[in-house]
């Protein structure tokens, strides 16, 4: 559905001509040298592409508001290679709409203590141009990534890795058009907030669609569409017994998957919300009935799979999150779902929360082979037979997290998590994970309760708390993370402490 290919960074080396032009052909030089071996080490997911020397204000700015009218480019690289005067930065930065990453490196690793002269120290002047840079960065509030590390080292490239696939899920989440089919879960709070002010600070986009409008795409499904999806059902999932493809619940469960698609489709959207008690027309015994036998629970997890967006219930947050997660983490291994706190497993140091949903878990974090199966299904206006994937998640550290509205602002809580091996659910047939919230059960449950998260998380094994650290300073949100160091104690403080700084910020504006 999406990819990097297309996608570039644009990295711009500071420099000024107060060493002559002799000096600044060898930054240039040393920057191309530079680019190509980070582009050619195989760990970068996007291109690189170098944009040159801006050794004046009016270079500086030019680059950054091509940079910003560019939708290839995703965000900027900058790099002191010698002593760049920050104040030739301001107009520049000024002008930045896109991501900022700073490189503390240096193009030799060690220094050349035999030869080294005073014109080696006026050209390898990183150690001083970047914190000028810095400084100026510091000043003006400017948000951005720092890297400090030598260019050719893994750890280096890893962490530039992480904020390049953050900064493309910030540019696609950027014209991200979520559809509610339905409105939130009635009386709810902490799935709804406020859409105008998430616009405003993640880009993002929530409409609704009545449910009466998706069924004018669900009235078009052909035929033979719907068994040729079928046919692609029993290719791909292992097919509980007894179970055909002349079945009438595979039959909606199919037709109810292509209209979603079409619709999503056609308005541009990358994610979508559902809610069980809004599936068009009420009387499913009326000869001119039209709309969903039951909540599409097998459709959802399928369109997760592609990298649409979901969020039970309108969670319209939530499928803005897990659009963001997918995109980040294409062509990782591990998998990620949307999932929902369930029910808890106390056992000493191995108690535990199970992750599930009624139906609308993503196939992706599967430990086997999906298992194709159809059940009753008791809740909602609808209670109807319905299809949904059976499987249980793969044992593994993963992170998993959330988006919450504060009033005043928005959090990103985000949790380490130990997924483990459950036991068998045979009365209870739906996708689920099993999980340890770090440090331990009682402090991870209690700190995540403590900051107001949601019952809904968007759950990843290919990512680590970085990726959201840098999709937090990008968004310009609060963050906070529960790891293994958390305790209550100095949680609680933090979160006393962001709240001062929130209000201050907001009454100095």
């Amino acid at each position: 559905m999406a990819n990097f290919n297309e996608l570039e960074l644009w990295w711009v080396t500071g420099a000024q001509l107060l060493y002559g032009g002799d000096a600044v052909v060898a930054v240039d030089s040393h920057s191309k040298e530079m680019v190509d071996g980070l582009n050619n080490s195989g760990n970068l997911p996007i291109k690189i592409v170098y944009k040159g020397t801006a050794n004046s204000s009016k270079e500086v700015e030019a680059v950054m508001k091509a940079a910003n009218n560019d939708s290839k480019c995703v965000g900027i690289i900058t790099w002191m290679h010698t002593f760049s005067p920050a104040k030739m930065w301001i107009h520049g930065l000024q002008q930045l709409r896109k991501p900022l990453l700073h490189l503390h490196t240096q193009y030799n690793a060690e220094i050349p203590w035999d030869t080294m002269d005073m014109d080696f120290m006026n050209l390898n002047q990183s150690a001083h141009g970047d914190r000028e840079f810095g400084h100026i960065c510091s000043r003006m509030r400017i948000p951005r990534k720092v890297v400090v590390g030598y260019w050719k080292d893994s750890d280096t490239q890893e962490r530039i890795a992480v904020w390049s696939r953050v900064a493309a899920a910030w540019a696609d989440a950027q014209d991200m058009l979520i559809i509610r089919f339905g409105d939130q879960m009635n009386n709810v709070a902490v799935t709804d907030g406020d859409k105008v002010e998430a616009e405003l600070r993640m880009g993002y986009h929530v409409d609704y669609c009545p449910v009466s409008e998706l069924m004018e795409y669900y009235k078009k499904v052909a035929d033979a569409d719907v068994k040729a999806l079928v046919d692609e059902y029993f290719r791909l999932y292992t097919i509980q017994e007894g179970l055909d493809k002349d079945s009438k619940v595979l039959y909606e469960a199919a037709k109810a998957e292509l209209a979603i698609r079409a619709c999503l489709k056609a308005k541009g959207a990358k994610g979508f919300t559902t809610n069980f008690d809004d599936l068009g027309t009420d009387d499913i015994n009326d000869p001119n009935f039209v709309g969903f036998d039951q909540i599409p629970g097998l459709a959802s997890q399928r369109l997760m799979a592609e990298g649409y967006g979901f969020g039970a219930e309108g969670d319209w947050k939530s499928a803005a999150l897990y659009r963001t997660v997918w995109y980040m983490t294409q062509g990782l291994e591990g998998g990620c779902s949307f999932l929902e706190d369930y029910t808890l497993n106390f056992d000493g140091k191995q108690s535990s929360i199970l992750q599930a949903h009624m139906l609308e878990v993503c196939p992706l974090i599967a430990e086997e082979k999906p298992r194709l199966e159809v059940h009753f299904l008791g809740i909602g206006i609808r209670k109807a037979q319905t299809a949904r994937l059976v499987f249980t998640s793969k044992p593994g550290n993963g992170v998993t997290a959330t988006v919450v509205d504060m009033g005043n602002r928005f959090r990103l809580i985000v949790n380490d998590v130990e997924c483990i091996k459950s036991k068998p659910l045979p009365k209870l047939p739906v996708a689920s994970a099993l999980w340890v919230p770090m440090p331990n059960f009682e402090v991870g449950a209690g700190a995540w309760i403590m900051a107001g998260g949601t019952h809904h998380s968007c759950f990843s094994y290919s990512i680590t708390p970085e990726y959201w650290m840098d999709y937090a300073e990008m968004a310009g949100i609060e963050m906070l993370h529960i790891d293994k160091d958390t305790t209550m104690e100095g949680f609680q403080k933090e979160m006393r402490f962001n709240e001062v700084y929130y209000m201050l910020n907001k009454a100095l504006k």
